[in-house]
């Protein structure tokens, strides 16, 4: 997993770093199918914004969070996006096991 870490008017600290690399493997915990992450984390007079694009075989997820504090943010889009994935995952297995033929009705 590639991960892309960009800040607007905002210096990355290595603590930064660290903490988003850290909840980022959350997401990675329970898919492991993740190809890149690209995280940008902005401020906007008193709003701190976190917004995330996931890129998975077959699909592109984008989230975004904001809060008063840049780790309240940080913590709220990864639970948005582990929910996400979670809901992509049960989705790609319920369309596999879908299809198979014991599942089929023959007449």
């Amino acid at each position: 997993m590639n991960l892309k870490l960009t800040g607007n008017h905002v210096e990355i600290t290595p603590a930064l770093r660290d903490y988003v690399n850290t909840k980022i493997s959350k997401v990675t915990r329970h898919f492991d199918h993740v190809i890149d992450v690209s995280v940008i984390l902005s401020v906007e007079k008193h709003k701190q914004k976190a917004e995330a694009n996931l890129h998975i075989r077959g699909k592109d997820i984008f989230v975004e969070a904001d809060s008063t504090d840049m780790y309240a943010s940080i913590d709220s889009l990864v639970d948005k996006l582990d929910r996400q994935v979670l809901k992509h995952k049960e989705k790609n297995l319920e369309k596999r096991n879908h299809q198979t033929l014991k599942d089929q009705e023959f007449d």
